[in-house]
């Protein structure tokens, strides 16, 4: 067949001397090694090898021409990367892969193979032709790689491991506290409530009530520490749905509707307690003057974030700013603690009632 003279040829090309083929000249003379094979044969064997080819294998040409690729194969060469081949020879497609190829002597060498197709002019497969590369250095430096890689994602495994366990062990103490430090503020505030029946005083029974409210308020505080799994960061969200509940069903007014609005705001555990104490006196405060008298209304409640911006706003109906109010301890209080989580509290009229805003900054 006149394709088939064709490869024939460049077996007595002499491409230094530029007679003959130019295309044949070309492959016999690349120092890419290359085998062109005919899958119209039996076995699909080799039919044109190249000196560079000879030169990677170290077999001589009579040694290749009518055997199939497989004489390359050894005992560690992949089955998976046999079969990719034999699935591209059979599907007439290209291949490019990585394969592990045994030379004369027995040594190996990484073999970076292109397979690829050459059709006739009917689409007809005639030939496959195949180039090869050298990349054993490559492959070995990335197996090296991939070795140490293992080695480090192993160490920080286990490293991983032990910092797990030391903040499992951490994080089990610290609940320990927070709930023995609850348990105790429920016990003094128990025997508070204890001496202050035994009071005659009703100016001392008012302050030793507004003492007991604070201690409660520390108690929620470290209740909802205890129950969270987060043991650096606090959620102010749920503590103000929590000690507005908490509260307004401590003082037994059932005439006074709760309006709840809130969402998540995470804090820095140790503004906690201030936070805490902020909120009940807020509270407080609009339950006993803004709703004084037995005066029914609407205790509004909404906490809310944009950005690093938090925000908390106790809005009462009821009758507004007392003049006891602006200089009081509660208010006192507030001022004293907003400035340690870094927040700043107005105080306005609500037209009617009085609107507490307690706005700070929350960490990124």
């Amino acid at each position: 067949m006149k394709q088939q003279d064709d490869w024939h040829l460049t077996e007595i090309v002499e491409h230094e001397q530029g007679r003959g083929d130019p295309f044949a000249a070309a492959i016999r003379g690349t120092r890419m090694p290359m085998v062109i094979t005919d899958p119209r044969l039996d076995d699909n064997p080799i039919v044109f090898v190249n000196a560079a080819f000879q030169a990677l294998t170290g077999y001589e040409r009579s040694e290749i021409i009518g055997r199939n690729c497989r004489f390359l194969q050894g005992p560690d060469t992949s089955p998976d990367a046999v079969r990719q081949i034999g699935e591209a020879i059979r599907a007439g497609t290209d291949i490019q892969i990585d394969i592990l190829n045994y030379r004369k002597d027995g040594s190996q060498f990484w073999n970076a193979l292109f397979l690829s197709p050459v059709r006739n002019d009917k689409g007809e497969i005639e030939f496959f032709f195949a180039s090869q590369l050298d990349v054993t250095e490559r492959v070995e430096a990335k197996a090296v790689v991939e070795k140490q890689k293992a080695i480090v994602e192993r160490e920080v495994a286990l490293r991983t491991a032990d910092l797990q366990a030391t903040l499992e062990t951490k994080t089990l103490l610290l609940h320990e506290v927070d709930h023995r430090v609850k348990n105790n503020l429920t016990m003094i505030g128990s025997l508070l409530r204890l001496q202050s029946k035994a009071l005659q005083d009703p100016a001392l029974v008012e302050t030793l009530t507004s003492m007991l409210e604070r201690v409660d308020a520390l108690a929620t505080v470290h209740r909802r520490l205890y129950q969270s799994d987060d043991i650096t960061r606090f959620d102010v969200g749920a503590l103000v749905e929590t000690m507005s509940r908490d509260v307004l069903g401590a003082s037994g007014r059932d005439n006074i509707r709760l309006d709840l609005d809130v969402t998540s705001i995470l804090v820095p555990s140790g503004q906690g307690s201030a936070l805490g104490l902020i909120l009940n006196e807020a509270i407080t405060n609009a339950i006993k003057h803004g709703f004084a008298d037995n005066r029914a209304g609407v205790l509004k409640v909404t906490a809310s974030q944009d950005g690093n911006t938090a925000q908390i706003v106790i809005e009462d109906d009821g009758h507004g700013l007392a003049p006891d109010a602006v200089s009081g301890l509660g208010r006192t209080l507030i001022a004293r603690l907003s400035k340690q989580v870094g927040g700043k509290v107005t105080w306005e009229p609500a037209h009617p009632g009085t609107r507490v805003t307690l706005t700070f900054q929350t960490p990124d």
